[in-house]
């Protein structure tokens, strides 16, 4: 009984359009009702305040204040430049600029919507203007935006280690192959399109001056990552560290070098950083109610029992959870749907003895999916925003075949355990010695 009414409530909520993280708070209470429990909703409010404290979870509001100011302080346009110099010369060139270029900003912004906002704003009017299909030109940016949860810093993956209690550096290093393996994937792609179909222009070969120029412009913005990754795995600070010192160099180099952000633009960025912060935040707190009750009825491990009931092939179980979690993405946000599934599923996948790591990757490639997938398509939707000829009906024809090359890499990821612990097993190796 509270287990049905749990998930009835939940379904019901969603489907009435109910934002996110009223949904996951209400449904737990009334299943606490339901099971004649209602004395424990005075515990829920406990956990919503104990939920949010945790120092972990300060590094998600700084990244995402970090990835605001970067966003508009001009280090985007610093990235799309060199990247230009360096790849114009290829066939379909400004579509792989585009995505290497998310694959740039990613591992600054740690956020999938701030990717495509920031490359997608540059990019999306040159692919057009160059010839390039609208719907093309707004599909690929919307798919290289995913990349930004991928490649470290990832704010999903801050999430997924706050749940299970793995390591933040650990996960950060097992996102960083799989998403440059995404970004390949689409640079492929647009090369195979623009040749296919003769859109666009390229540049002839590489212009060392050109080059020399554009890194010396861009070198504070390629530095970032660079202090900030390294400074990690190095351990010369904590994850929640790395995104304050991300903070303030994004904020200086802003400032003071590229000259696009200014002391009084600070309020209008920080207001935007804090509105989106706290609906993550809430999100987190209601979480932890629903992951309350779900582990007090036993969900996970009468879901263990009846998968393992029907099958113990972890292949097929593994590719029945990455079918879910796609579809389950269709429909809901990515820090929703990670707080929701990742106590059900994770003893699942650790009782087959599946790496909790590279589970982590593979929840968060799945769920990110579904920020190119209507109905809900964030990304698709920030894409479509940026130019007035971008036509919904058509980006969504074109964003397909990037998804189902998406979905390859993903199966990958899946069942080569080496792609996502390579650099686990690096970082695991140099800590030993």
């Amino acid at each position: 009984m509270v287990i049905a009414t749990l998930f009835v409530v939940l379904a019901i909520f969603l489907v009435i359009g109910a934002p996110v993280a009223v949904c996951i708070g209400v449904a737990p209470m009334a299943a606490m009702i339901a099971g004649a429990n209602s004395s424990q909703l005075f515990v829920s409010v406990q956990r919503m305040v104990t939920a949010l404290d945790s120092t972990v979870l300060i590094a998600i509001p700084l990244f995402v204040l970090a990835g605001a100011i970067m966003g508009r302080g001009g280090i985007s346009k610093q990235i799309v430049d060199l990247c230009y110099e360096l790849l114009g010369w290829m066939p379909g060139s400004l579509g792989v600029v585009t995505v290497v270029a998310c694959m740039f900003f990613a591992a600054i912004s740690g956020s999938a919507p701030a990717t495509v906002a920031a490359i997608g704003g540059i990019m999306i009017p040159q692919m057009i203007d160059d010839g390039y299909p609208a719907g093309f030109s707004a599909a690929l940016a919307a798919s290289g935006g995913i990349i930004g949860c991928i490649i470290p810093p990832s704010i999903p993956f801050v999430n997924y280690a706050l749940i299970t209690g793995e390591s933040v550096s650990e996960l950060f290093a097992a996102g960083a192959i799989p998403g440059i393996l995404m970004g390949v994937a689409l640079c492929v792609l647009s090369v195979y399109a623009a040749s296919k179909n003769g859109w666009g222009s390229r540049k002839k070969g590489i212009s060392p001056r050109g080059v020399f120029r554009a890194l010396r412009t861009a070198i504070w913005a390629i530095l970032m990552p660079v202090i900030i990754l390294g400074g990690i795995y190095s351990g010369l600070f904590t994850p929640t560290e790395a995104a304050a010192v991300a903070c303030v160099y994004g904020f200086l180099a802003s400032w003071l070098i590229y000259k696009g952000v200014k002391l009084t633009d600070m309020i209008d960025i920080s207001f935007d950083a804090v509105k989106t912060s706290s609906m993550i935040m809430f999100i987190v707190a209601t979480a932890n109610i629903f992951s309350f009750v779900v582990t007090k009825q036993q969900v996970p491990a009468k879901l263990s029992a009846l998968v393992l009931g029907i099958t113990d092939n972890w292949i097929l179980i593994l590719l029945f959870i990455n079918i879910i979690l796609l579809i389950n993405g269709c429909f809901m946000e990515t820090t929703a749907s990670t707080y929701i599934y990742t106590p059900i599923l994770y003893p699942l996948v650790t009782s087959l003895g599946y790496d909790p790591i590279q589970f982590g990757v593979v929840m968060v490639m799945n769920l990110t999916m579904g920020l190119i997938t209507p109905p809900l398509g964030i990304n698709l939707f920030v894409a479509n925003g940026i130019d007035k000829r971008v036509v919904f009906s058509e980006q969504v024809k074109k964003v397909i075949p990037m998804f189902i090359a998406l979905v390859l890499v993903l199966m990958l990821v899946t069942y080569i355990p080496g792609i996502s612990l390579f650099l686990v097993h690096m970082m695991r190796s140099a800590a030993a010695a």
